[in-house]
């Protein structure tokens, strides 16, 4: 049971060194960060419920997550194939793709939430 402990901490330790890589690296992510932060301080102010910051909290770690995966597979890409390819640009393309549907996604979850908070649509 105790070896189970120290594996979660040190998973946690590289975790959090991953976390900070992406933000220290990737303008998007900083970006990213800082929105997401904006978003929770408007759900507040618009008296969405704890229900739906979660709901917005949970888009957040998906989307670090992706935008994460993004980064290692271009890392990856451009040690492996560091001229340009056919290859590497499908590769980061896919990624960034990824990314755009999450974005995507977690715009349209806060859109629907104003929109909510203000009377324009029902949820």
């Amino acid at each position: 049971m105790l070896s189970a402990f120290v594996h979660a901490v040190h998973a946690a330790r590289h975790s959090f060194a991953g976390f900070k890589h992406l933000v220290a690296t990737e303008l998007a992510a900083r970006i990213e960060v800082f929105l997401g932060i904006v978003a929770v301080i408007w759900f507040v102010a618009i008296g969405r419920s704890l229900f739906d910051i979660l709901g917005l909290l949970v888009l957040f770690c998906i989307l670090m997550s992706v935008e994460a995966l993004n980064t290692a597979v271009e890392r990856i890409v451009d040690r492996l194939s560091p001229e340009r390819s056919e290859f590497g640009r499908i590769a980061k393309d896919l990624g960034s793709t990824a990314v755009f549907f999450m974005l995507s996604a977690s715009a349209l979850y806060v859109l629907a939430m104003t929109a909510d908070a203000f009377g324009v649509i029902a949820l």
